[in-house]
């Protein structure tokens, strides 16, 4: 009867440079900068390389090199396409800076988005990627004691102690106020999602009541969902004197609410506009397609990539930038 084979031991830093002759920190040397290393040496490492089936761990080539080229990125969910989207540019642009992503989800809680910011310090991330400008204190004092490039994304502002690239949410919600006030809406509800530790949609909201708009505007707290649009259309169906428009700032609960109002038989935008926020792929397909402010989620996801890239190799703090939405006119809106 055989016995089966163990398998063999992996092998590692020491195993590649007995097998080409050469010393560890050669080895190390064509890993992390093969251009200084001579051609002919070069290949021999490569060759034993390759008969040893040798993959290097990141943590060897953190000791080796001081780097772990891997930098964190902490979203409230990634149960919204606009987050996809997000990540989708974001890694897709660090690989160019030879950087990859380790993704964290906090659902919007403060509390657990500095454990995770912790827990990605203390297995190397060289820089972190942030949703939003408020953090809790222990956050901050994260950042302030190990210094880490950290970019601020999905809101600007200026002055914020973190480099902030992003749009400025208080005009994103007035581009489509503004739409609505130009067909002549004078009665709109406004449907957002939970403004506790949001401080993308209290600004969105800031910036409604910033607004010299002359009508009535009446706001619906909701989940971010289609559920929590579906619910408020339900409650928008029973009210005696009906909007004539519906502003969403979440194109994910603007969809909810549009097939709520369809299965009451409220058709938009004969009886009901609605216009969005985020303009999702979904939003351009939908029946009728949805109006909807665009937000450069994928631009800023580069943009945010380049940006921590250069932090993290020239130590310059980035500068802030502003990223500008725009609106986008469909079939779910209609002169009032």
């Amino acid at each position: 009867m055989r016995k089966a084979s163990l398998p063999k031991k992996r092998a590692n830093l020491r195993d590649v440079a007995k097998a080409a002759g050469v010393s560890v920190a050669t080895v190390s040397r064509v890993l992390n900068d093969p251009t200084v290393v001579k051609k002919d040496t070069l290949e021999k490492v490569q060759a034993a390389i390759a008969e040893l089936k040798f993959v290097p761990s990141a943590a060897a080539r953190a000791i080796n090199s001081g780097r772990t080229k891997f930098v964190g990125a902490l979203v409230p969910t990634l149960d919204n396409a606009i987050f996809a989207r997000f990540l989708a540019a974001l890694e897709r642009k660090l690989s160019d800076h030879q950087l990859s992503l380790i993704v964290a989800t906090t659902d919007s809680s403060p509390d657990i988005e500095a454990e995770k910011a912790k827990s990605l310090v203390d297995i190397g991330a060289e820089g972190l990627i942030v949703t939003g400008a408020t953090h809790n204190p222990a956050f901050h004092d994260l950042i302030e004691r190990t210094m880490l490039p950290t970019i601020i994304t999905s809101f600007f502002d200026a002055g914020n102690p973190l480099p902030t690239i992003g749009y400025d949410n208080a005009s994103a919600a007035q581009l489509a106020l503004q739409h609505l006030a130009d067909l002549g809406h004078q009665n709109i509800a406004v449907v957002h999602g939970p403004v506790h530790d949001n401080d993308r949609t209290r600004e969105r909201l800031a910036g409604l009541r910033a607004f010299p708009f002359t009508g009535e505007l009446t706001t619906f707290e909701t989940q971010i969902s289609h559920q929590g649009g579906a619910d408020i259309a339900k409650l928008l169906g029973k009210l005696d004197t009906k909007p004539d428009a519906v502003l969403c700032l979440s194109d994910v609960v603007a969809l909810g609410v549009l097939l709520g109002l369809q299965a009451q038989k409220i058709a938009v935008p004969d009886q009901i506009s609605m216009v969005g926020v985020d303009d999702l792929p979904t939003s351009a397909v939908s029946v009728p397609p949805l109006t909807s402010v665009h937000l450069p989620v994928s631009q800023m996801g580069e943009r945010a990539a380049d940006a921590l890239a250069r932090w993290i190799t020239t130590q310059q703090v980035p500068k802030p930038e502003r990223l500008e939405a725009r609106l986008v006119v469909r079939n779910s809106t209609k002169r009032g």
